[in-house]
């Protein structure tokens, strides 16, 4: 009977301290997540991008060694991309030659010469950046070669970074933010489709969009840097974008959908490492046959005649191989073609029926 109640006992006293160490881990969770704040959660992936960023920025400037981050200046950090990292410079793209030059004066020369802007209050340089226009027109490209050409640091703001499942602590995300950017300055503050995040405010946004909205501004009105932090906004719904807010955007750039001369120039940015056929290949042509596309879409219009070529070669290729019963793959005599002007008209919306192939190209 007393071997019984031994073993019982036991038994209460092992699920009694199982329970209390699984009770003991989970307060201790729980600790931790409110602590860490807009860390909780985060992935192992995203901190050591935080702990990478941060290195290559004190490579860049060695007196960032000395200067704190706090908590969640930190999280922002997985966000930065600095200048050496953006490969898009104003080469790459085409057509929009008089909106680049006037980026130059507008945003490149504050954030590289502030010494110029801060003698004068007339030449104060401008809070923000606009620059809208149809999708696929180059916007993002151009805010990325700014920062390159300017040597500027690089934060990209996107809703899922900024909003945090407890209250308040995306507030204190934003201010990190702009903490940050003051901290590594010079520095943009990218928000690609803007007119999502600063639409127009409404009684019917929920108290957590007001409040960030609201901290966003007075944040934005306390940039007082010289110029060495500035924010560069894109969309394609400028009417959707706050009114006071856009009003914070002085400077504004028209993107348009470009014209032929534009067309050309980008389609002889997109094809100049790309060889085409000299006697078959009329780039005069295409340009001129693809009235209404933008940047983008030249861009996928070359890639699919590219693609169209390369599936000419694999087709030959297999027949050859199968004809010949060849092995070794290395010996198929022929080379992929270069590029002809017909591989572009499958994808092109000719006017008045006319077809590139009857303009006696190929």
């Amino acid at each position: 009977m007393s071997r019984k109640f031994d073993l019982k006992t036991v038994a209460d006293l092992s699920v009694l301290i199982g329970t209390g160490i699984s009770l003991y881990y989970l307060v201790s969770r729980l600790l931790n997540d409110v602590e860490a704040g807009p860390l909780s959660g985060r992935s192992k992936e995203s901190k050591t991008r935080q702990l990478s960023q941060w290195q290559k920025l004190v490579d860049k400037n060695p007196k960032l060694a000395d200067v704190e981050l706090n908590t969640y200046e930190k999280s922002v950090l997985s966000s930065v991309v600095t200048a050496d990292e953006l490969a898009v410079t104003f080469k790459d793209i085409g057509g929009l030659d008089p909106i680049i030059a006037d980026l130059h004066e507008s945003v490149v020369y504050p954030l590289m010469m502030p010494e110029v802007y801060e003698n004068n209050p007339l030449l104060q340089a401008p809070s923000g950046v606009l620059l809208y226009g149809p999708p696929g027109c180059g916007k993002t490209m151009l805010a990325k070669a700014l920062a390159n050409e300017s040597g500027a640091n690089f934060i990209s703001i996107r809703m899922s970074s900024i909003m945090d499942k407890w209250y308040g602590e995306s507030n204190k995300i934003v201010d990190a933010m702009f903490s940050l950017a003051k901290k590594i300055q010079p520095c943009m503050i990218f928000i690609d489709e803007i007119d999502s995040f600063l639409r127009e405010r409404a009684s019917s946004d929920h108290e957590v969009t007001a409040m960030l909205k609201a901290e966003f501004m007075t944040l934005w009105d306390g940039l007082l840097t010289s110029g060495r932090v500035m924010i560069v906004g894109a969309t394609n719904r400028i009417t959707d974008i706050d009114s006071a807010f856009l009003r914070r955007l002085p400077k504004r750039f028209l993107i348009p959908l470009p014209g032929k001369e534009e067309r050309l120039k980008i389609l002889k940015v997109l094809l100049q490492d790309t060889k085409t056929d000299k006697d078959f290949f009329d780039i005069e042509a295409i340009a001129t046959h693809t009235n209404g596309l933008s940047g983008s879409d030249l861009k996928e219009l070359c890639r699919e005649a590219a693609l169209n070529a390369a599936k000419e070669y694999i087709k030959l290729k297999r027949e050859y191989m199968a004809q010949k019963d060849v092995k070794n793959i290395e010996d198929f005599p022929l080379k992929m073609r270069p590029l002809r002007t017909s591989d572009f008209a499958g994808n092109l919306k000719l006017d008045a029926g006319q077809s590139l192939q009857s303009m006696s190209l190929d």
